[in-house]
């Protein structure tokens, strides 16, 4: 169990990281999200004592990193992929590692083997792309066999067979009760890999949820709908907690009622139906909705050479 109380951290007169709280649970993945500058890495090199916290504790099964006995085979971390010895072979990288802790070179060979890195563990780790770095990181992560891990950014790099690795990996990790915490950018990715999402912004923890409850919570579903009676469904439908906008002479986009009532309502007055699609809002959508206010890089939006049709209420 990783835990943070409070944890405030303060570089002179700016504050990177302002009071967080939360409790990261085994037997699940935890989703960290957040702009840039968010506070994410800052939160996570507190969490494995890289930054001592201006204020507040860290915590990983209790008690903190710095007083944990065998860190390596308690707390598998992979924040920096380039921090390793670039004169140093891949192998001999991990057997460095694995002296520190007396683990067996037994194990440096099974690292190898399950971060897919057999074909280039006698090339020195300076030469890697940036996608054998990221393996080579996770071997390193993985090497004490350890009950939590913590992992910024795992698939940056990756091969969409790498991508896919990692995900089943940290998948299967939880299943056997270990604790995993791990940062990424890809909200595909993390909503096909995490249970439990903490989003960060400004230093500030904004949800700490589910990705269901996180998804129910800031988006909404929609139903598309094309009738040749468009006006007459909309009539039929009306009323004060549902929006109706117009997207075509015979489509309509509807919030606030489901389908199915949609569905029964064009039956019961025989309007017919060509389309009736509902449309759920994604972990992407909930979590730009969520960090909209709280964006410190945003880019600015080339507009198209031909402006988008303005859409026309016609009920609400």
């Amino acid at each position: 169990m990783i835990t943070a109380e409070g944890l405030t951290k303060r570089f002179g007169d700016k504050t990177a990281v302002e009071d967080v709280s939360f409790t990261i649970r085994p037997g699940s993945v935890t989703g960290f999200l957040g702009p840039n500058g968010a506070g994410k890495s800052t939160t996570m090199r507190m969490l494995v004592g890289l930054d001592r916290p201006t204020s507040g504790r860290a915590t990983i099964n209790g008690v903190e990193y710095r007083g944990l006995r065998s860190p390596l085979t308690e707390v598998g971390v992979l924040l920096d992929a380039k921090a390793v010895h670039t004169g140093r072979s891949a192998r001999n990288h991990l057997r460095a590692m694995a002296a520190t802790h007396g683990i067996p070179s037994s194990r440096v060979d099974e690292v190898i083997e399950l971060a897919g890195i057999g074909s280039v563990a006698r090339k020195r780790a300076g030469k890697f792309s940036l996608g054998m770095g990221q393996r080579l990181g996770i071997a390193s992560a993985l090497l004490g066999d350890p009950h939590t891990l913590i992992l910024d950014e795992p698939v940056n790099g990756l091969d969409p067979e790498g991508v896919m690795w990692v995900r089943q990996f940290v998948r299967h990790a939880a299943s056997e009760g270990r604790t995993v915490l791990l940062s990424s950018h890809l909200m595909s990715e993390m909503a096909q890999t995490a249970d439990h999402v903490i989003v960060m912004g400004r230093g500030r923890v904004l949800a700490d949820a589910s990705i269901a409850e996180l998804v129910r919570s800031w988006t909404r579903s929609t139903v598309h709908v094309q009738t040749p009676r468009a006006s007459d469904l909309v009539a039929a439908l009306a009323g004060p907690e549902i929006a109706i906008t117009s997207t075509g002479p015979e489509t309509l986009e509807i919030i606030g009622v489901p389908a199915s009532r949609i569905g029964d309502v064009a039956a019961d007055r025989r309007i017919p139906l060509h389309e009736l699609t509902p449309t759920t809002g994604s972990l992407e959508d909930a979590y730009l909705a969520l960090t909209g206010d709280a964006v410190e890089y945003r880019s600015a939006i080339v507009p198209d050479a031909a402006p988008a049709p303005v859409l026309q209420e016609t009920a609400s």
